[in-house]
Order: C-alpha cells, then sequence, then structure tokens
C-alpha cells in the first residue's frame, strides 16, 4: 500500500493532502487502490519450440501474479499466421492474457515484454465496463461448446 502524501495547493487558498496513487491517475475507495482490468495479447517468436513458448507464458502468467495483479483469465491462440511480416517471420504464438491492476503495474508488463527477445509484438488494453461484459460472454460461450 502506498504511503507517500503530497500537499496539493490550488491558487495557495485550499491546501489537501492526495496520496501519491492519487497524482498517478489511479482511483482510491475506502482507502484501497481499486484495480481496473486489462486485457494483453503477445505474439511470441514461432523459432521457440512448444515447451519454451509454454514456459515463456508461465513465467509472464508468474510475473503478473507475484506483481500483486488478480489473473483473470489465459488463453492460448496457438500458432497463427501474422497479418505482415514482423522481424522476417511470418508466423507466431499468440496468446491473450485477461488480469486486474493497478495502473502503474501495466508499464513495468510492457518494459519486461521489450526486454523480452522472444516477444515480437505486444498490445495492452485497459477494459471499460462492456467490453469486461464481452469478454465475459465470449468466455462462457467456448465453455458451453467444449462441454
Amino acid at each position: 500500500m502506498r504511503t507517500a502524501v503530497f500537499l496539493y495547493c490550488v491558487k495557495k487558498i485550499k491546501c489537501l493532502l492526495l496520496p501519491s496513487a492519487f497524482l498517478a491517475g489511479e482511483q482510491i475507495q475506502n482507502n484501497q487502490i481499486i484495480m481496473n482490468q486489462y486485457e494483453t495479447v503477445f505474439i511470441l517468436t514461432p523459432v521457440l519450440s512448444e515447451q519454451q513458448m509454454k514456459e515463456a507464458v508461465k513465467d509472464y502468467e508468474k510475473f503478473i501474479k507475484t506483481e500483486g495483479a488478480k489473473m483473470v483469465s489465459k488463453e492460448d491462440w496457438g500458432l497463427r499466421k501474422l497479418a505482415y511480416p514482423i522481424q522476417k517471420k511470418s508466423n507466431g504464438f499468440y496468446t491473450l492474457f485477461e488480469f486486474q491492476a493497478e495502473p502503474s503495474f501495466v508499464a513495468n508488463l510492457e518494459l519486461k515484454f521489450k526486454r523480452d527477445e522472444r516477444v515480437i509484438r505486444f498490445l495492452t488494453v485497459k477494459m471499460d465496463k462492456f467490453h469486461v461484459e464481452y469478454a465475459e460472454k465470449r468466455r462462457n460461450k467456448k465453455k458451453e461448446v467444449k462441454a
């Protein structure tokens, strides 16, 4: 939990004590930071074996959990053809993560993606309430089809 507090003055008339989370754009309710829901799709290089790909996905899943985020769902889309060549590769292993985290966590996750040579592309999107509802419906349909 963040304990840093900043003094915010408006026209030198009113001064408020604000937690650092407020200044970082995070929402606070009842002294707890509200975690936003995010969706990340990343593409791993096709040069990896199936086992290496699964290890990389487990590493990112572990990173998300250890940083205090809550994993909502994980989908492995497998080896797919790319729309256009990236780094002279025309295929890639696609994976989708849905998780709840603080806004500051996304920057750390994306930095980890940028530093990893196995990742050729990634995209993280903050989900609004309509996006969350649609994702839940999509997951439920997939469960019904499997059953």
